[in-house]
């Protein structure tokens, strides 16, 4: 008997009508595209994107060269040298981050305990070079220092939820 109504099936086409109905259901619902350079989705505060290094308020760098965030990077993306300066604190002489590597887990970001490497909403970047990924404490500065206004607005955010 199961025979007979799967011959039915196949020869009324139930699968293909099921599957126009589906179609015809959303055929006029309203459309969700979103034409992306011109309209921007919204983002979390909690996006990680671009990386980047941030500074106290009086201008020094936040990083202490602790190499926690080289530590647990599962990408080895990150690379740290350092050297103690005459005061006797250590500060980072390179800090590099090779995006070709990096999965972007925020691992780096929740490991770091003064807060120095964060990773910010920027999602628009590109290289034409592998070598151009590889992003340099300068490079990385650059971009803390120029997005620091929304980087500490989502960290004031954040700590809210916390």
């Amino acid at each position: 008997m199961k025979w007979l109504k799967d011959f039915f099936r196949t020869f009324l086409l139930v699968e293909l009508v099921q599957g126009m109905v589906l179609t015809g259901r959303y055929l006029f619902a309203r459309k969700i595209t979103v034409q992306f350079p011109e309209e921007k989705t919204p983002q979390s505060n909690r996006f990680r994107g671009l990386h980047a290094l941030r500074r106290y308020p009086n201008g020094e760098e936040r990083c202490i060269a602790c190499k926690l965030c080289e530590a647990v990077c599962p990408a080895l993306a990150i690379t740290i040298e350092s050297e103690q300066r005459e005061d006797g604190t250590r500060r980072t002489t390179r800090y590099d981050i090779d995006l070709s590597k990096c999965i972007f887990c925020g691992f780096c970001e929740e490991s770091c305990p003064v807060d120095s490497i964060v990773e910010t909403r920027i999602l628009e970047y590109h290289a034409e070079k592998r070598s151009e990924l590889l992003y340099t404490k300068q490079m990385l500065l650059a971009i803390g220092d120029k997005h620091e206004s929304q980087i500490a607005a989502d960290r004031a955010q954040d700590a809210r939820y916390r």
